[in-house]
């Protein structure tokens, strides 16, 4: 018998990363991965199944309508995939407002509901939108879902949450809503499975890509986060700022002369690790320049995170774990180890060794905060939640043929 396949999809800004996972069992397994590459022409497809991998040019050209590329890739996947077996798609959608509090089916209704979401994250729901509609295009009768990075931080108290502007403005909706949700519950979870006694505590995880963010959570909810109302606020990313006065947004609007279409630009684009150093919003080829510009950006990315830390600490009322996590995270000894000698004064202790191979824990037994490096797996938790609520219209499919 064909072993029923899952797709999940998560768009970023010059990427989508396609999961491949066959769900059999209680839990999906991924059996496949896929990332569509929109960075430069020509566009690129990168699949990985199983050991094997490869690297294909796609003829399509990047637009509003991803139809055509999608269409393109669906087709080469189905050469190493049977996709006949494909009984659902899970999508990562960024915002998720205060409408949505989990995962839900993207019907005619839902999606205009994400659609209506899109002015709070403009420069992220779009493509979502954009691949959700080619993917129905495709596969008009396919089941889809919509996992959001929102969500799991509706646990944080409205105190939290708010900003110090006007209530008019918090109650339509300006107010910290915080991102990388997927990924801080994924983490939160493992977290609980690897070290359950430390899951119960107030922890701090660090979400370390080239988007970044940190998390405070205790018994596995969200307390706090660095990220608010937008994906620019909280700490320096590889293009974004993090947080910033808001006298310098004016400064540039008003004296300096920029547009708000200037502006959009050089915050998510061209500032952050990119604008410090003048060289790249990557700390791999910082640290390999090892110029006094890249180092400089390397050093105010991690001081700014130490800081950020304190600040979670204090909404916990205490620190019992520090957690990297993502693409920095999880790889980058050296990152780690300079953030966590600026928390020494906690009496974090490094086991220097341990860091270095990204082993699980990577602080001193002697140490009065445990430090973990945990893998993250946001396509895990799409793919999890896309079998949940097909099973739930299975079951309520089966109760009206009953009726």
């Amino acid at each position: 018998m064909t072993e029923k396949l899952l797709l999940t999809f998560n768009a970023g800004s010059s990427t989508v990363k396609i999961g491949i996972f066959k769900v059999n069992g209680k839990r999906p397994e991924r059996v496949g991965k896929a990332v569509v590459d929109f960075a430069s022409p020509p566009l690129k497809l990168h699949l990985k199944n199983g050991p094997a991998r490869a690297e294909l040019q796609l003829k399509g050209a990047e637009s509003d309508d991803l139809a055509g590329i999608m269409e393109e890739v669906l087709r080469e996947l189905d050469s190493h995939f049977d996709l006949d077996a494909v009984t659902g798609a899970g999508h990562r959608i960024v915002h998720g407002g205060d409408i949505f509090k989990g995962a839900v089916a993207l019907d005619a209704q839902m999606l205009g509901e994400v659609e209506a979401l899109t002015e709070l994250a403009p420069l992220h729901q779009p493509q979502a939108l954009r691949l959700i509609r080619a993917v129905k295009a495709l596969r008009p009768k396919l089941f889809q879902t919509g996992s959001f990075d929102t969500t799991f931080h509706a646990t944080q108290a409205d105190l939290v949450r708010r900003l110090a502007l006007p209530r008019t403005w918090h109650d339509q909706g300006i107010k910290r809503y915080g991102f990388h949700g997927l990924s801080y519950q994924y983490i939160a979870r493992e977290l609980a499975r690897q070290a359950p006694e430390v899951a119960k505590g107030k922890v701090v995880i660090a979400h370390l890509g080239s988007g970044a963010s940190l998390c405070a959570i205790e018994n596995g909810l969200s307390r706090d986060t660095s990220m608010g109302f937008s994906t620019l606020d909280g700490i320096p990313m590889a293009t974004r700022p993090g947080w910033l006065d808001p006298g310098v947004l004016l400064h540039f609007l008003g004296p300096l002369g920029k547009s708000p279409k200037d502006l959009e630009e050089m915050l998510y684009h061209k500032s952050g690790l990119l604008g410090v150093s003048g060289l790249s919003g990557d700390t791999r080829k910082l640290a390999a320049d090892g110029g006094l510009e890249a180092c400089e950006a390397i050093d105010l990315f991690t001081f700014r995170i130490c800081g950020e830390v304190c600040r979670l600490a204090a909404t916990l009322k205490g620190l019992d774990a520090l957690v990297f996590t993502a693409g920095i995270g999880e790889n980058q000894p050296k990152i780690r180890r300079d953030i966590l000698k600026h928390l020494s004064w906690l009496g974090i202790e490094l086991d220097v060794e341990a860091n270095e191979r990204n082993a699980l824990k990577i602080s001193a037994p002697e140490s009065r905060i445990a430090v973990y490096v945990i893998p993250t797996d946001e396509e895990q938790m799409i793919a999890e939640e896309c079998v949940d609520l097909l099973r739930q219209d299975r079951r309520a499919s089966a109760r009206r043929s009953h009726i």
